[in-house]
């Protein structure tokens, strides 16, 4: 579920490291390969560079992954979800080149970093003197990619830690390594038929591929802290949902009892309607074994519940007062809609996203210098 968005915003921000990193390649990994007429012996630095730039990622995902995950634990992870969709938001409007403020957002390389980068660098100029190149330096230098401050590549660090587990932080750098590679491998070519009028706007469209995801890492944010504005709250604002489901049987106690079926990491049906007032009791048949919906989460009532994966889970629900509440995972990731009394609020929720959106537009597309206004002509000495 990571790889895939990942993987998009990897290619389309790879026009950026082009741009950044790409004299880096020819400098500090495969110095020496420029004379090259063996095609293999060009392509085998380059592929050993990538190679180790695409397990640094894996393994920085993997970590960051972790620290999630620990934050989840913590009862924090909404807030550091939102703090990163924020941050990514920031970072992409960085990288258009029209806040100079927010420039201070890129961290700067480490002294062990640059060290290590100056080594690898003297270890390329001196093969590339004595005629030939050791696979060693493409890879060194691709192991320290990992922790290059890129702008792209920290707003991908934080969606990675956003995930909230090792394993889809890893898979979401894993994607995001594999979108870069490309571009990255034949940038000589590309770059040099690109146009700078083409190349700015590729830098604008890789700037939106970050405010996206910042604004997908802030949705889930939202959704695990039981925010009235959602993406799946606007949605259903603007053009309805599937209808609410209305079934109230009750169990032999008297508890309410709705069903709840989770499939393809999706809730049937999305939206339930609850009764006001009443203790409610989900019957949940979660039929798959996915991380991703290994929780139900109903935040604005205080429900988290782990879920029996290809198994029935009953999650009792305390009684609530009318509107909409948010129907989640523990993740943020999946998205439905309970209903209590009837629901209220869509005019409220398309206000604040339209106004939201209007306000993110102009600073994306509002003009990098604005003209200077004509001097004032100067009047004859002596005139009045």
């Amino acid at each position: 579920m990571n790889f895939f968005p990942m993987f998009v915003a990897g290619l389309a921000t790879s026009v950026h490291c082009v741009f950044m990193c790409g004299t880096l390649v020819l400098t500090y990994a495969i110095k020496g390969t420029e004379g090259e007429s063996s095609l293999v012996r060009r392509l085998v630095p380059n592929l050993a560079y990538q190679g180790a730039k695409i397990v640094s990622y894996m393994a920085v995902g993997l970590a960051l992954g972790m620290v999630g995950a620990a934050l989840g634990l913590a009862g924090v992870r909404g807030y550091v979800t939102v703090f990163a969709g924020v941050f990514m938001i920031l970072l992409g409007l960085n990288m258009t080149g029209r806040f100079p403020l927010l420039r201070r957002l890129t961290l700067r390389p480490s002294k062990f970093l640059v060290d290590r980068l100056g080594a690898n660098r003297a270890r390329a100029k001196a093969e590339a003197s004595a005629g030939g190149v050791s696979v060693v330096t493409p890879i060194t230098f691709g192991l320290l990619t990992g922790l290059m401050p890129c702008g792209p590549l920290q707003a991908a660090q934080l969606f990675a830690a956003g995930t909230g587990t090792p394993l889809g932080g890893m898979v979401a750098m894993l994607g995001f390594g594999l979108g870069t590679a490309p571009l990255m491998l034949g940038f000589g070519m590309v770059s040099g038929m690109l146009g700078d009028v083409v190349k700015r706007r590729m830098q604008v469209v890789a700037a939106v591929i970050v405010v996206v995801l910042g604004l997908v890492m802030l949705n889930r944010g939202a959704m695990i802290l039981g925010s009235p504005v959602t993406f799946e709250s606007i949605r259903t604002a603007a053009v309805g949902g599937a209808g609410p489901d209305s079934r109230f049987a009750r169990g032999a106690d008297g508890v309410v009892e709705i069903p709840l079926t989770i499939r393809d990491t999706q809730y049937h049906p999305s939206t339930l309607a609850l009764p006001a007032g009443q203790r409610i009791r989900l019957v949940v048949d979660r039929q798959e074994d996915v991380g991703c919906s290994a929780q139900l989460a109903i935040p604005q009532l205080g429900v988290l519940a782990n879920l029996k994966p290809n198994g029935t889970t009953v999650v009792d629900v305390p009684a609530a007062k009318p509107g909409r509440y948010t129907l989640t995972c523990g993740m943020g990731m999946m998205s439905g809609t309970i209903e209590v009394g009837g629901g209220s609020g869509n005019l409220t929720v398309l206000l604040l996203a339209g106004a939201a959106a209007a306000g993110l537009g102009y600073l994306l597309l509002w003009p990098r210098s604005h003209p200077a206004a004509p001097a004032k002509a100067s009047r004859p000495h002596g005139s009045r």
